[in-house]
């Protein structure tokens, strides 16, 4: 073979000229056969490149006058005088501007003012992309020309192919008989029809629109077609978004029919789009919702609205129990988040809806919900800081109640919520050798709330009206005391305000001890003003009951309604630890005792002192050393205390590990911060109520790297009876994961818990090949209350709550997924449990798009559930 010779209009190299026969006329080839690389634009050009006339005219007039260099390496170069025709041929290669033209002959027929390439035709694009085809037939402006068996990997792993490729005018190219498809070839079988493809009459590939249309085609699995359109367009796989139809979707439910949707994106800008996505339900009738996002220099935000007149109301419950009497339902939401700078941002995250059944019945999917069962939907508003070593959050709540159970006038108003953390290191040079650690930790906090929000001890004490709302009744006549009641939410105004200020350092003596001494106090100051003339009364057929703000100042030990309060505790403390470290052949050991004193006086619960952010107290291993055992800032730990236990860890050197925590608390003196008890009964069975605690154990244990176990348990102190247990076990092998998880609580009847709660929930996942696939989940209610009601006791152990199955596939070039699911829910007014059952299906196809369809079916009783069961 030659070696390469470049070549320039107007000359040629010595070498070069010993393998021409006739040299005259060869001046002009060069360039003529430097536009045999305008072929790329016969694969989908890259975001931005140029069309083939721009190409044409920028190398026709070239920046400085100077033209182009072009690389020619061939066995020989022939000139045939009498058929004025050029021919390179054996191994040609022709580098120009980064294209890699090569074939076994390339022949310009000057003539005719064609260009040939044939035997093993190849061009390989700049990025990436490659064309093949038996032979190419190409005008000398490439505006026209033709390719027959035309094959396209492009650089994003797509693939085009075609009988015949004919491109005109230098924008349009057109695949007669073609196929696209975004999945590679089988690796062991090249040959096999790939998972999906497009065949179609006619490809028709728009360079300026970008643009792929498809005549008479056919979408195929595996060489079968599955669906035929006789017209539908794409965006060509350079485009990252685009103006367009996107895939529809399908759902079906007894109280919607079924329901299509078909969305339609707008890219109205680089930086902004709006999506529309009608939907029509044979039985409701058209919703319209609507997505607006739009990015700036220094955040994002968006705007999501939906709504609907409904036709069929009557396919509702009626209220309480529905919205069967709405007739237009609807959504707002909106979220956004912009940075002021790197430490500093703010943003929201509003939802509203027209009923709290919206989302459920229409099965929406939420900007800030991504589930479709009931719950509470926070909307907030913030402003964030964060520096190395501080914090700073300023925002406010709004709550819309989605559970049926829940009123909205009992949901609080908090505005504004604001907290600031900042940790300060000192310098014993500069603190008169003091040094250490100091920290601030403040909250402000302001709420409303309109109707008190009250809960029955031991079993739920309902409305007699429609058997939905806590309402403390005992023989139908309100009691709102404390003993049968519980005060959750406080009707009015309250206020507070909380610092807590810390210092603590860390000492280490000659034998290796570690002591930390730590001061604190903490201050805190609140205004309540109660509302206590709001009532709410429901009535029905059944019966009456009615839910007053009179009765709340009975549970703050108070008649006024309006009171100031303020409380300062100061405190110190010592902690010790001592660990022992021992190294074997397997493993490094550490035991290390631990144990803290802390000093404080008393700290009571006084009249004016609201429990509103303190209400979730679980004592074990996390808070066993928390100079603060309260998860708020409404109530705050008073006396003097003793945390006492000790650790072990185990390091393996094959990269397992063991830890195990045991300890328990100890109440010195003083009065017992949760034996007292406040509106909520915070602490009361939390195992810290006596003066010695419940014994708290944490085992974490991981003998290889893929498997991982942890339990927590809780025992009485007096007997070692259960209180709490906490099992969890992880595990992931090379073709299945899988995880358990137990849980048991023992009843606490003193903060409404009647009922021992008890728990199992199991979940695994299968890889039965690297691309397919199962997944199941189970969980079981043990504790089996809720069943127990509808079979006079006698369900069986294994209740299900919840199972879900499905099973998929996955690879580069498409997503398919199915899956089933079971769950437990009340039925709303009168009647057995039920299970609401759900199928849904999903199907994405790379390049392409998306679809869905889902379908609720029949409601199966839980009776019908758990006679298989048995």
């Amino acid at each position: 073979m030659a070696r390469p010779v470049g070549i320039s209009a107007g000359f040629v190299g010595r070498p070069a000229a010993r393998l021409v026969r006739r040299a005259r006329g060869l001046s002009a080839i060069p360039t003529k056969l430097a536009l045999a690389l305008g072929l790329c634009l016969l694969v989908a050009p890259a975001a931005g490149a140029r069309t083939l006339s721009g190409a044409l005219a920028a190398r026709a007039a070239p920046a400085g006058g100077q033209k182009e260099q072009l690389l020619l390496r061939s066995d020989s170069v022939l000139y045939d005088r009498k058929h004025d025709t050029v021919t390179a041929a054996g191994h040609v290669q022709i580098y120009y501007e980064g294209r890699i033209l090569q074939a076994d002959r390339v022949i310009y027929d000057r003539a005719k003012n064609r260009v040939y390439a044939e035997g093993h035709a190849k061009l390989t694009e700049r990025d990436g992309s490659v064309a093949y085809g038996r032979r190419f037939e190409l005008t000398d402006t490439f505006k026209s020309g033709f390719i027959d068996r035309l094959r396209v990997d492009t650089a994003d792993k797509t693939h085009f192919t075609a009988a015949r490729a004919e491109r005109a005018h230098g924008e349009t190219t057109e695949l007669q008989r073609g196929t696209y498809t975004a999945c590679q070839p089988c690796k062991r079988h090249p040959e096999r029809p790939p998972l999906w493809q497009i065949r179609a009459k006619r490809i028709i590939h728009k360079n300026a629109e970008r643009t792929i249309y498809y005549e008479d085609a056919d979408l195929e699995f595996y060489g079968v077609p599955v669906a035929w359109l006789p017209f539908f367009s794409a965006p060509d796989p350079t485009v990252t978004r685009k103006s367009g139809v996107l895939a529809p979707g399908y759902v079906y439910k007894p109280e919607l029919g079924v329901g299509v949707s078909v969305p339609y994106f707008f890219a109205l800008t680089p930086s902004s789009d709006l999506t529309v996505t009608p939907t029509y339900y044979a039985r409701q009738g058209l919703m319209l919702e609507g997505e607006w996002r739009h990015r700036l220099a220094n955040g994002a935000y968006a705007v999501r609205a939906s709504g609907i007149f409904q036709a069929d109301g009557d396919a509702f419950n009626a209220p309480p129990f529905g919205a069967r009497d709405r007739s237009f339902r609807g959504s707002l939401e909106t979220n956004g988040q912009f940075y002021i700078n790197d430490k500093w941002r703010y943003g929201w995250d509003v939802s509203l809806y027209s009923d709290k059944f919206y989302r459920q019945d229409y099965e929406l999917t939420g900007a800030s919900l991504a589930a479709n069962y009931f719950k509470e939907n926070p909307s907030t508003v913030y402003l964030t800081g964060q520096g190395d070593r501080g914090y700073f959050d300023l925002r406010g709540y709004y709550f819309q109640t989605l559970a049926p159970a829940d009123l909205q006038a009992q949901q609080p108003v908090v505005a504004p919520v604001l907290d600031y953390d900042k940790t300060f290191d000192l310098p014993p040079e500069a603190t008169w050798g003091i040094g250490g650690q100091a920290e601030i930790d403040a909250n402000f906090t302001s709420l409303t709330r309109s109707l008190a929000d009250y809960q029955s001890i031991g079993t739920d004490s309902l409305d007699q009206a429609y058997g939905l709302y806590n309402v403390c009744e005992t023989a139908k006549t309100p009691s709102y005391t404390p003993g049968a009641c519980l005060l959750r939410g406080i009707a009015g105004n309250y206020t507070r305000a909380t610092a807590n200020l810390s210092w603590k350092r860390k000492y280490i003596d000659t034998l290796g001890e570690v002591w930390t001494p730590f001061v604190f106090a903490h201050f805190s100051g609140s205004f309540l003003d109660l509302n206590t003339s709001n009532s709410k009364t429901f009535t029905s057929a059944t019966g009456s009951s009615t839910i007053s703000n009179a009765s709340q100042a009975a549970f703050l030990g108070t008649s006024d309604t309006s009171l100031f309060s303020g409380q300062a505790v100061p405190g110190a403390g010592v902690e010790w630890r001592y660990p022992f470290i021992a190294q074997t052949s397997w493993a490094t050991h550490i035991l290390e005792p631990i144990a803290q004193v802390i000093v404080r006086p008393n700290a009571p619960v006084s009249a004016a002192q609201v429990n509103e952010d303190a209400q979730s107290l679980v004592f074990d291993d996390t808070n066993l050393f928390e100079w603060n055992k309260f998860s708020g800032y409404d109530r705050f730990e008073g006396g003097t205390r003793v945390n006492y236990g000790a650790q072990y860890a185990l390091n393996m050197n094959n990269g397992g590990y063991a830890n195990l925590l045991v300890g328990q608390s100890y109440q010195l003196a003083g009065q017992n911060p949760y034996s007292t008890a406040d509106a909520l009964a915070v602490g009361i069975g939390s195992g810290l109520a006596t003066r010695q605690s419940d014994y708290v154990a944490r085992l974490q244990l991981s003998p290889i790297s893929n498997v991982a176990f942890i339990a927590k348990t809780n025992f009485d102190p007096s007997n070692f009876a259960l209180r709490r247990l906490d099992l969890m076990a992880n595990a992931s092998f090379k073709n299945i994961e899988a995880s358990i998880q137990y849980a048991r609580y023992a009843a606490q009847p003193q903060i409404g818990y009647d009922v021992r709660r008890e728990g199992l929930a199991t979940k695994a996942k299968l890889n039965l090949t690297p691309n397919y696939y199962l997944t199941g989940d189970v969980i079981f209610d043990l504790s089996r209350h809720l069943y127990n009601q509808e079979f006079n006791g006698d369900a069986p152990l294994f209740s299900i709550a919840g199972v879900g199955v499905g099973g998929g596939f996955s690879n580069d070039c498409a997503t398919f997924a199915v899956d089933y699911t079971s769950v437990y829910q009340q039925t709303l007014g009168t009647g057995p449990p039920t299970r609401n059952q759900t199928v849904s299906l999903s199907l994405e196809l790379r390049t392409l798009g998306d679809t869905q369809v889902r379908s609720g079916l029949a409601d199966l009783k839980v009776q019908d559930g758990l006679a298989a069961a048995r």
